[in-house]
């Protein structure tokens, strides 16, 4: 049974909208718990608060009211801190984002195609803030970097399908921390920010 830290002060019922960043966390709680255990705990939330946030997401975005998803996104989070326009190979799309508590140096960008659907949904390095720097496996520390970091640090990756909508998978070559031999790595990402990375194989020369 969980603690009475699991509810909001006393003097609060749950608040709507909630506090996205709780269904963040209960995706990311599947890779890395003792993170978002430490985060819930920063946040002063608890598992039950965290459960009940997604469920109520996952309620609201499977609801049978004609309502458009970036919608959902600004019942939660509230007017987007940036609106902009993106191009795309040949198409234009619209990025909104925010930012989120626990990741200051981060935003939730939310990429939508002229006709409102969204395209896609998940963390980012905020404009101006500077990522961390990559160049071994072991510079990959959970929740440190977003999945275009780390394609872009160790390119070409090639992108792996996920296991839900929410997660990515990248495969890609980086030098092994303890040697320095190039290998064969594949990175897990839940809304786009790293969760683990798995050792594959060494790299062959001719890969």
């Amino acid at each position: 049974m969980d603690s009475a830290s699991d509810s909001f002060p006393r003097s609060e019922s749950f608040p709507s909208p909630f506090p996205f960043v709780l269904v963040l966390l209960r995706r990311m709680a599947d890779h890395q718990p003792g993170l978002v255990e430490d985060a819930l705990r920063e946040l002063g939330f608890g598992r039950s608060v965290m459960r009940e946030a997604n469920r109520r997401w996952q309620a609201m975005r499977r609801s049978p009211r004609r309502r458009s998803a970036v919608a959902h996104y600004r019942a939660v989070l509230g007017p987007p801190e940036s609106t902009s326009t993106r191009r795309i190979g040949d198409l234009t799309c619209e990025a909104l984002s925010w930012s989120v508590p626990l990741w200051p140096d981060l935003r939730f960008e939310v990429l939508t195609a002229p006709n409102g659907a969204v395209w896609n949904e998940w963390l980012v390095r905020a404009p101006g803030a500077s990522g961390p720097a990559l160049r071994t496996a072991a510079d990959l520390v959970p929740w440190s970097c977003t999945v275009d970091e780390v394609a872009r640090a160790f390119a070409p990756a090639r992108p792996m399908e996920g296991s839900a909508p929410t997660r990515w998978r990248l495969a890609f070559d980086a030098p092994d921390p303890q040697n320095g031999e190039l290998r064969h790595w594949v990175a897990e990402f839940t809304w786009g920010l790293l969760q683990r990375v798995e050792n594959v194989r060494p790299a062959s020369p001719t890969d």
